[in-house]
């Protein structure tokens, strides 16, 4: 973009001027017009909880390899099913199916996903009630229900 032009009938031209690079102040449009909330599973909270309703297993992106662990998570707030990540190396011991778990985002890109995992946007952070990290490190266990 060159100067702005500049005279007493040029209100046109700046308006069409100001339409080209609304948007690009490092946002998206759906960002300016707020069309991500539409499809937002958490409807724009931090955390949800949710009900695991199975365990699978993720092939990460190409330089990678191996199965990420992660689990189907239906939420009790509006019923979507999401797929959330399962952190720490023995965290897949820790949640069974029917488990009562809160969701986070994970903290990738912002409404994206993290790293090498396509499309998984969302990670486990407690399970009944708690944290786990504290059952992978052995500090609490599991409340059985």
């Amino acid at each position: 973009m060159g100067n702005k032009t500049r005279g007493l009938f040029n209100g046109r031209v700046l308006l069409m001027r100001k339409d080209r690079v609304k948007f690009s102040k490092n946002r998206s449009r759906s960002h300016f017009l707020n069309t991500w909330r539409k499809y937002d599973p958490l409807e724009g909270a931090p955390q949800a909880r949710g009900i695991v309703l199975e365990k699978v297993e993720i092939t990460p992106k190409k330089p990678s390899s191996g199965k990420r662990k992660s689990c189907k998570v239906q939420l009790t707030k509006n019923g979507k099913v999401i797929t959330a990540y399962i952190p720490f190396s023995k965290g897949i011991s820790f949640v069974d199916e029917h488990n009562d778990v809160i969701v986070e985002r994970i903290g990738g890109a912002q409404k994206g996903a993290r790293g090498d995992l396509p499309g998984v946007k969302f990670r486990i952070n407690t399970v009944n009630g708690i944290s786990l990290k504290e059952l992978v490190k052995g500090r609490k266990q599991k409340p059985v229900r």
